[in-house]
């Protein structure tokens, strides 16, 4: 497999983070949730040679997706987001697709949740878990189109069998270091550790 470019940069006054992947050979890269403005992006795909082919969307909330429109018009990228997701698509993911950057292989994993098009990217020894997973913590499941249920079967039929050398790219910057790994998380992190359903449905409408 290719190597790979990667960037992460803090965006926006939600902690968002967004990120630029990239093919250092072939020169084509992808934005994975622009947020609310992806120019600093941007930038660095310029100061590289990078051509930014396309847009990620980890899942449709505003926060992660706000800069789609103007980013895909302003480099041509085609958006890609999960058959669910509300945002305008060009690609329509669904789980276990492979869409190539170059000579990378982004594998999409649906893990449904915090939203319904919810989704994990795989790629380069990393997983863009968007807010399905944090450093330290899982994304809320408290509102409109949240799954308790969907929750837990995305973090311990999915996330927690993911290999424990992935480094964890979360969506936000809530922890104490903006990545992790699936091992480490597997160890800290108080949403991963095993329990029942019932426990975890209690656990997490706790306030």
């Amino acid at each position: 497999m290719a190597s790979m470019f990667f960037e992460q940069r803090l965006i926006g006054q939600m902690a968002n983070f967004g990120y630029l992947i990239a093919d250092p050979e072939a020169k084509r890269a992808a934005v994975i949730d622009p947020s609310f403005d992806a120019r600093i992006l941007q930038k660095v795909a310029a100061e590289n040679g990078y051509t930014i082919e396309l847009i990620f969307n980890t899942h449709h909330h505003p926060d992660h997706c706000f800069d789609n429109e103007r980013l895909a018009n302003e480099t041509g990228g085609k958006v890609a987001a999960h058959k669910l997701s509300r945002v305008r698509k060009d690609i329509v993911l669904e789980d276990g697709m492979i869409v190539p950057v170059g000579g990378l292989r982004i594998k999409v994993l649906h893990t449904p949740g915090h939203s319904p098009d919810s989704c994990c990217f795989i790629i380069g020894g990393r997983v863009f878990t968007g807010d399905c997973l944090f450093v330290g913590d899982c994304g809320r499941v408290g509102r409109p189109g949240s799954a308790i249920e969907q929750m837990y079967d995305s973090l311990f039929n999915k996330v927690r069998k993911m290999d424990d050398h992935l480094i964890v790219c979360p969506g936000h910057h809530y922890g104490k270091r903006p990545t992790s790994t699936i091992g480490e998380e597997k160890r800290p992190n108080y949403t991963l550790q095993p329990r029942p359903l019932e426990e975890f449905i209690r656990f997490m409408r706790a306030p």
